[in-house]
C-alpha cells in the first residue's frame, strides 16, 4: 500500500535533503534505513534506489532543516514510523503517517508549503541582550520588516528573488511574528521557486536595516530583471525549517512513541547547540576591545 510519512530533521549536518553520490543527505539517510529494513533491494544500493512510487514534499537546501516534510511510497504494512527510525540518525525522525491512495504524489499533491525563517533581530528595548548587539548589524525595524513582507504578500512574479527562468509566478503570503530576540517570519505558497524563501528574506532584512528602501521591494517584483550589480542575495540557510506541507484530503496519525523519540532526539541538539552558544558568548565577553581585560 502506500503510504505518506512526516519527517522531522535537523539539516544543519546535512548537504540538503536530495541524494547526491558524494555527500550526506536527508534522503540518503532514509534510503539507507529502507535498504536496512528490506524495503529496497540491497543489489540496487540506496543511492540510486527508491521504492516504487517514491516521491519527495520538497527539496531543502543545504544546512535547512524541516519538520514535516513529507515523503510517500509503496511501503509494507509493518512500517510504522517508529519502525522507520531503527535505522535512522538521531538528526532525522519519522513522527507520523497517512494511508493514501495508490496515485498519491508527495510532490505534486501538495497544495500549500509553509516555511518558517527565525530572523535574529534583537530588540534594543527588551534588555535581553547587549545594546551592542542590538544596535550593530543584526538591528532590524520592525516596521519596516512588516512593510515589506506586505508588499512581497500577493501574486508576483518573483523572477528577481530565483535563478529559475520560468514558474515564478506565485501566490505568495508572508507574515511576521516577534518572539524575543528573533522576527519569526512565515513564507506560504503552493510551491517555490529555487532559493526564493531565502533571497525574500535577504531582500527584508536590507529593508528592515535600512540598507534598502521600501520601494526597492516594488522594483525587485517588476518582472524587469534588475541591473548588474543590484541583485539580493540568500540569508543563511540554518534559520530556514520547512514547517508544513498541506494535502487535502489526508489526515496524518500521530506514532506517539515515534514522536516522543524525537522529542528527545532534537532536546539533545538543542543543548548541544546552547553549550556551544554559551562558549562563543563567553569568548565575545572575554575578549575587551579597550584591552582593559585581565590577560
Amino acid at each position: 500500500m502506500t503510504r505518506a510519512f512526516r519527517v522531522a530533521y535537523d539539516g544543519r549536518e546535512y548537504a540538503g535533503f536530495q541524494r547526491q553520490p558524494h555527500a550526506t543527505t536527508v534522503e540518503g539517510a532514509l534510503l539507507r534505513a529502507l535498504a536496512k529494513h528490506g524495503v529496497l533491494e540491497r543489489g540496487d544500493g540506496p543511492t540510486h534506489a527508491t521504492p516504487p512510487g517514491y516521491a519527495a514534499a520538497g527539496r531543502t537546501d543545504a544546512g535547512v532543516s524541516a519538520v514535516t516534510q513529507t515523503v510517500a511510497f509503496d511501503a509494507p504494512a509493518w512500517l510504522t514510523p517508529r519502525a522507520f527510525n531503527g535505522h535512522l540518525p538521531g538528526s532525522v525522525r519519522v513522527w507520523a503517517a497517512a494511508d493514501v491512495p495508490d496515485d498519491f504524489h508527495a510532490t505534486h499533491d501538495a497544495v500549500r508549503r509553509t516555511y518558517r525563517y527565525f530572523l535574529y533581530a534583537p530588540d534594543p528595548s527588551a534588555g535581553s541582550e547587549p545594546r551592542t548587539t542590538a544596535q550593530g548589524p543584526n538591528a532590524l525595524d520592525d516596521g519596516r520588516v512588516h512593510d515589506a513582507l506586505d508588499r512581497l504578500s500577493g501574486t508576483h512574479d518573483f523572477g528577481n528573488l530565483t535563478s529559475d527562468e520560468s514558474g515564478t509566478e506565485r501566490d505568495v503570503r508572508a507574515t511576521a511574528t516577534r518572539t524575543g530576540s528573533f522576527l519569526v517570519v512565515d513564507v506560504t505558497a503552493g510551491g517555490f521557486p529555487r532559493s526564493l524563501v531565502r533571497r525574500l528574506i535577504g531582500l527584508v532584512r536590507a529593508v528592515g536595516s535600512g540598507t534598502a528602501a521600501p520601494t526597492f521591494v516594488d522594483r525587485v517584483l517588476d518582472p524587469e530583471p534588475l541591473p548588474g550589480g543590484r541583485g539580493v542575495g540568500p540569508a543563511p540557510p540554518e534559520p530556514l525549517v520547512l514547517w508544513d506541507v498541506d494535502y487535502d484530503g489526508v489526515s496524518f496519525d500521530v506514532d506517539r512513541e515515534a514522536a516522543a523519540s524525537a522529542r528527545v532526539a532534537f532536546g539533545e541538539r538543542y543543548r548541544a547547540a546552547r553549550h556551544a552558544a554559551a562558549v562563543t558568548d563567553a569568548i565575545r565577553e572575554r575578549v575587551d576591545p579597550n584591552g582593559l581585560c585581565d590577560p
